[in-house]
């Protein structure tokens, strides 16, 4: 472990978002739930919350590149319960979905507390989650294609998401701390030990 490998640790942690998160709804190809842990990372969400994911966390070591060990990732059997676990909170809920009630996703505040729910490419988002969200949205689009990869629509929002939050200095004030701060690092630096313990 060298000081600047270290350091890396300390600065990303201090960054990481816990009241920004994401809930894949039956997302179901292994590309897609690693590529939505890659912008996880990216953005500083450290729990990503996945409803039965078709594939298992072993298959995401080859194609999440690895982010799938800096991201919690936490499942659900069921849409309901990770949705009554974010009402309690006071999260909002925001669906990425099509309808006539539908927001220009830009139009939203992601610095309050916020859930991003994504659906499979053939189904979408669920009707127990649409039912629940708080707001839908929509990525306005100029071509002849509908909709992007989730995996697209994620990492779009989810930066909207970062550029609120940076300039409302989100970032400057360390969400993830006392032991929850500590075992994070420990097992980042030493991921052996760690499964070990």
């Amino acid at each position: 472990m060298t000081p600047a490998r270290l350091a890396k640790y300390k600065a990303t942690l201090a960054c990481r978002q816990l009241d920004l998160t994401i809930i894949t709804d039956q997302v179901n190809k292994a590309q897609n739930i690693a590529a939505l842990i890659r912008t996880c990372d990216a953005v500083g969400i450290h729990n990503a919350h996945m409803v039965n994911p078709a594939c298992s966390l072993g298959e995401l070591k080859g194609t999440a590149l690895g982010s799938q060990q800096w991201v919690n990732l936490v499942p659900h059997t069921h849409i309901d319960s990770a949705l009554k676990a974010f009402k309690n909170q006071g999260m909002q809920l925001v669906s990425a979905h099509f309808s006539d009630v539908a927001v220009d996703y830009h139009t939203l505040d992601y610095t309050q507390f916020t859930a991003l729910i994504l659906g499979a490419e053939m189904q979408g988002v669920s009707k127990a989650a649409i039912a629940a969200s708080d707001h839908q949205v929509v990525i306005p689009m100029l071509g002849m294609v509908h909709s992007f990869n989730v995996s697209v629509v994620a990492a779009i929002i989810l930066l909207e998401a970062q550029c609120q939050r940076q300039l409302k200095g989100h970032y400057k004030q360390p969400q993830l701390t006392g032991l929850n701060y500590q075992n994070t690092l420990f097992c980042w630096a030493y991921p052996k030990l760690a499964d070990f313990c």
